[in-house]
């Protein structure tokens, strides 16, 4: 097969004739592009190609148009056409073949794949050009397209195995007979079956049409390559089969390589630690170690980027991967037998090999984190990102190589839960741990579909008269079996797992309507208004404002009664990424509230360049009111320079009356605490509203609720 054949891509989508064109380019291949179907047919009446990729779905002439009418003029023999669909399209995908379509390939395109069967297409193509032309042509092309030739007489159970076909496996002509126990020995076990039976079929169909199967064949030195066959079968003149003949390609490469990276995919990794771990088990002293790292934050990259970005991030990653493999080995074995591999999305692995000591593992590493710390460029942009790192070395313990690569990726759990960019070593408590934590996932992902969280609602009170003004919404859960769950333990749950924005997003909604519906029964009420808590993670999503913003027009809350309460970690993050959400935020009307402020590390000039209009003391400031005068102190200076930005001030923490006093001392507005109210239920929280608006009886004081005023 000629990698100059000429391809005509058909698709109406601008990008996807682009990106597949270009990749198509840099494989070899002459390509020229059509956008409609009118087009294509008058490129091809012009200069006919040697292959058309067509894609079905197109607005006015479809692919099966377009096909019909090329099959009127053109055999599938002389025209190979390959059908581009979605996989849920079966029923044109049968139309389209049986109107004389080539093959097809699915969408989304798996790049690899879509080269394998060009390429299977055109020597296909070629081969029976070939046949029909004379047996010496059909050589020349099998042999330029790089496959071995097989031809089986099935009455005398003889084949004749080309040089090219033998070569393949690792042998000399002189080395291989003409029996069919030549090839089949040599297929792999799990494939010999699956072979034997396309061959059956083909035998028992009677027909020349042509077919393929890919299997795995042991070469000479022991190691299995992926092969392609294909071929056909030849009828005699009875009408049965007396005949097979085709070709054998390798496809190793295309098989075992991840198409973006160009690394080890996951299945020659797979392969390759089951080697290694089938040596170490013969041999204790073969120590080997598996790499597991994941890229931190991949996916706000990629949304916010774009999945261009993200796959250059993926192949510069790779590139820093390789390099600090490489580096890793040692001077004694600079042919070193480490192995890279891309094992989908963002997640990477490496196979440490003849390691003399386990502590090189931990050297490999540490060099990986050094490569990336580097920024990357990704378009016009320098991003810097991180990874995680999990390594498990061998050990006598293991049974099965595949729960090294389980460990390795429990320890780059645990590296994530510490902070990411770093590396920990996988031991058996950790295993424990993710036990327990998946099954905290596992109930609460249940909890979330079941609706058997609640929200709870504690009370925001203005220190001077005791008010309530607003309620602060606080996600509970009772499990079914252990009772109350403490939010420290499932909220971190949620956020590592992703299922803070559903959480986050019910709670939005639930806490809206609830305050509607109080402002609707009481509308003597007062400006009351609702605080909710907004996770750091939620700032990863490239659609939380709109989602916001819709949940204000579905409850029909007025924007300024909505208060969001974000923590100053978010900050830190991304302070760029920060600043242009919470300024839309602020543009929907809502209030912004900083919370927990002085656990973290938010500074003036910070909080300057924010649209924040309330600030949260941490309750530990709070309760440490009567220690003294140092701790007045920092209180105080947090309410003079939020004052100073224009931010009013919540106090946490309220317990005891004399912090009140203090607090009202030094300027603070605003209060929560046990001293007024713990969380209560919606029902209860009603009650305090209702009692709000009930006019006083006449020759009793202003009513009282616990510490609260109800005088409004």
């Amino acid at each position: 097969m000629n990698e100059n054949n000429h391809l005509l891509l058909v698709d109406d989508e601008a990008l996807n004739r682009d990106m597949l064109s270009r990749r198509l380019a840099h494989r070899g291949f002459r390509v020229d592009v059509a956008a409609d179907g009118a087009s294509a047919l008058r490129f091809i009446d012009a200069h006919p190609p040697d292959l058309v990729l067509l894609d079905n779905m197109m607005p006015g002439m479809t692919g099966v148009d377009v096909l019909r009418t090329l099959r009127a003029t053109y055999t599938a023999d002389r025209l190979p056409v390959i059908m581009v669909t979605a996989l849920t399209d079966s029923d044109k995908v049968v139309e389209a073949l049986n109107l004389g379509a080539n093959d097809y390939i699915a969408k989304p395109v798996d790049f690899a794949v879509a080269v394998a069967r060009i390429r299977g297409q055109l020597a296909r193509k070629a081969a029976e050009s070939a046949l029909r032309e004379s047996e010496e042509r059909y050589a020349l092309a099998a042999r330029g397209s790089n496959d071995g030739l097989w031809d089986w007489d099935l009455d005398s159970g003889r084949v004749y195995y080309s040089e090219r076909w033998k070569a393949l496996v690792g042998y000399p002509e002189s080395e291989i007979g003409d029996g069919a126990g030549e090839w089949f020995s040599r297929v792999h076990p799990e494939d010999l079956e699956r072979l034997r039976e396309v061959l059956r079929a083909e035998q028992a169909a009677g027909s020349s049409k042509a077919f393929e199967c890919e299997h795995r064949m042991r070469h000479r030195d022991g190691t299995y390559r992926w092969m392609n066959c294909r071929g056909a079968a030849v009828p005699g003149a009875a009408g049965r089969v007396i005949r097979m003949a085709g070709s054998l390609s390798d496809v190793t490469a295309a098989k075992l390589a991840d198409p973006l990276t160009g690394l080890a995919n996951r299945l020659l990794f797979t392969e390759r630690l089951e080697r290694e771990f089938a040596a170490y088990r013969a041999d204790p002293a073969a120590q080997f170690a598996v790499i597991f790292l994941d890229i931190d934050r991949f996916k706000l990259i990629n949304d916010s980027l774009g999945h261009q970005a993200g796959d250059q991030l993926l192949v510069a990653m790779a590139e820093r991967l390789v390099r600090g493999v490489r580096t890793g080995a040692s001077r004694a074995r600079p042919a070193s037998r480490d192995l890279a591999a891309r094992l989908g999305g963002d997640e990477f692995a490496v196979l440490l090999c003849d390691l003399s000591d386990p502590a090189e593992s931990l050297q490999v590493a540490q060099r990986i984190l050094t490569e990336v710390r580097e920024p990357f460029t990704l378009g016009d942009r320098g991003v810097f990102c991180t990874v995680s790192i999990g390594i498990a070395p061998c050990g006598a313990g293991y049974r099965f190589a595949a729960d090294m690569v389980r460990d390795a990726d429990t320890a780059m759990y645990t590296a994530k839960s510490k902070g990411r960019s770093r590396c920990e070593v996988f031991d058996e408590t950790m295993r424990a741990r993710v036990v327990e934590r998946l099954q905290m996932e596992n109930d609460l992902r249940r909890a979330v579909e079941r609706h058997e969280l609640s929200v709870n609602y504690q009370p925001k009170v203005r220190l001077t008269d005791r008010r309530i003004c607003g309620f602060e919404a606080l996600a509970r859960w009772r499990h079914p079996q252990r009772g109350w769950i403490p939010p420290t333990e499932f909220i971190p749950v949620a956020e590592e797992t992703g299922l803070i924005h559903d959480l986050d997003m019910w709670i939005l909604r639930e806490a809206c309507a609830q305050m509607q519906r109080w402002h609707t029964a009481y509308p003597n009420g007062g400006p009351l208004a609702i605080s909710v808590n907004l996770s750091p993670r939620q700032f990863e999503q490239p659609h939380l404002v709109e989602e916001i913003a819709a949940v204000l027009q579905e409850t029909g809350i007025e924007p300024s009664s909505l208060r969001l309460e974000i923590t100053e970690g978010v900050l830190m993050d991304n302070h760029e990424l920060a600043r242009d959400i919470l300024t839309r935020l602020k543009g929907l009307g809502v209030g912004l509230k900083i919370d927990d402020f002085g656990t973290g590390y938010s500074s003036l000039a910070y909080l300057a360049q924010l649209p924040f209009d309330t600030l949260k003391i941490d309750r530990s400031f709070t309760l440490q009111l009567e220690g003294g005068d140092c701790n007045s102190q920092i209180v105080k200076s947090i309410l003079d320079m939020a004052h100073t930005l224009g931010m009013q001030v919540v106090a946490e923490g309220v317990e005891h009356n004399d912090q009140i006093t203090r607090l009202i001392s030094m300027g603070c507005e605003f209060g929560q605490g046990f001293l007024f109210s713990k969380p209560v239920s919606a029902q209860e929280a009603e009650l305090l509203v209702a009692a709000m608006t009930a006019p006083p009886i006449a020759g009793l004081p202003v009513g009282q609720v616990g510490n609260l005023r109800a005088d409004c």
